[in-house]
């Protein structure tokens, strides 16, 4: 599934980002033909400050002071040519059981439904931690679409550098990574691993 026009298959300006829609139910998912980006992580991962920076933008993706805000699966269109779907974030100790219990309705939803159009999959996890429940079931969800799937593990910069491995390898141990799995180290702070996760997002495009 290419992304961009079919003239010129031109990699995805990631920096071309509008808002499109929200989907609170199935019937709003977008099915339109372009390629989905799905892009999914625990509430205080950083997951809208990823966005942000992919899109080099200071807001596209709400930053709130208080995690779970991200109660809808959001749309956003990247160039005309791909959606960066920001799916909501799980694992909120303070929502109510109710509103977990909607969310978790909600994406599993997605991906019975919408998984068809997801073009990547890219499962955000906190490098300084050990992955959690909700991380490897996100990560099982993936797998089970069949979808390229890319595992960033941001606050890279929150590390010293003799951290950096022990904390990459203990990631691979408990998602049980292959030496094909996709793992990059990023840092929506600093910037690290934004070109890299830009380039597989338009590689993905290319299967």
């Amino acid at each position: 599934m290419a992304c961009g026009s079919e003239e010129d298959h031109m990699a995805l300006n990631f920096t071309k980002a509008s808002y499109a829609r929200s989907a609170g139910a199935a019937r709003d998912f977008l099915r339109d033909g372009l390629p989905q980006f799905a892009f999914a992580g625990r509430s205080n991962v950083g997951k809208s400050s990823v966005i942000n920076r992919l899109v080099n933008r200071k807001n596209l993706a709400y930053v709130g002071s208080s995690p779970g805000k991200t109660t809808q699966i959001n749309y956003f269109l990247i160039d005309g040519g791909a959606y960066l779907v920001d799916l909501p974030g799980y694992g909120y100790a303070k929502v109510s059981q109710s509103e977990k219990e909607r969310w978790a309705k909600l994406m599993e939803t997605y991906f019975q439904e919408g998984a068809d159009a997801i073009t990547a999959g890219v499962l955000i996890v906190d490098i300084r931690h050990k992955p959690t429940e909700n991380d490897r079931v996100m990560h099982d969800w993936f797998r089970q679409t069949g979808c390229p799937e890319i595992i960033v593990a941001n606050k890279l910069d929150k590390l010293k550098k003799s951290q950096v491995e022990p904390a990459l390898a203990l990631i691979r141990e408990t998602l049980e990574l292959t030496e094909e799995d996709i793992l990059v180290p990023f840092s929506a702070e600093k910037g690290t691993g934004k070109e890299e996760l830009v380039g597989l997002l338009n590689k993905a495009c290319e299967r």
